[in-house]
């Protein structure tokens, strides 16, 4: 695999979306449904973009997009791919709050202890904004396929793939509230609501 592209791609802002969006596809190529996944999670945000602050909302969509980047061959080193994602990005010079957000998306402290990661996720302050919300409601409404669903679901389907041994399924009981509750304060926060 060549390099992936770190630079500008014609943008005013070189770690901006249309980048994110060009490394995620990039780094993802060999990784079909999971591109599929990211794609599917950056639409999702940009539905939700209105329940975060307007000077947030790029960095919402952008940190969507790489989210699941720690999946990639080339990406891969603890094996826990928030951790691995997250300094990659670090690496390349990506900003510190967008590392951050995808370092602890979707609950990711809680499967970090069990996986034996801790010390390392803890390189990423862990932010508690609308921006930290939103990323996780648009991850636990889209599919591993990229398809939207309810959280219910995306749940339900994550403890099959996994299995009833994973370390997803071994902190549920203390994550899946915490991933509801963000996403309840998300919808709370969208226009209409």
């Amino acid at each position: 695999m060549r390099p992936p592209m770190i630079g500008g791609h014609g943008t005013a802002d070189p770690f901006g979306v249309a980048h994110a969006r060009a490394l995620t596809e990039e780094l993802l190529a060999g990784l079909p449904d999971r591109a599929r996944h990211c794609a599917g999670v950056a639409a999702r945000a940009a539905e939700l973009a209105p329940a975060v602050p307007r000077r947030d909302r790029e960095l919402l969509i952008a940190a969507a997009w790489l989210h699941d980047i720690g999946y990639a061959e080339a990406v891969v080193d603890t094996g826990f791919h928030p951790l691995d994602g997250a300094r990659y990005l670090r690496r390349h010079g990506w900003p510190p709050r967008l590392c951050a957000l995808v370092a602890n998306h979707s609950g990711a402290r809680l499967v970090a202890r069990v996986v034996g990661v801790a010390d390392g996720l803890a390189e990423f302050p862990q932010e508690v904004s609308p921006v930290a919300d939103a990323l996780t409601y648009a991850d636990q409404t889209v599919d591993s396929r990229g398809r939207r669903v309810a959280i219910g679901e995306r749940l339900a389907d994550m403890l099959r793939r996994h299995g009833p041994d994973s370390p997803n399924a071994r902190v549920h009981d203390r994550r899946e509230p915490l991933l509801l509750a963000a996403a309840d304060r998300v919808e709370r926060l969208l226009p209409g609501a």
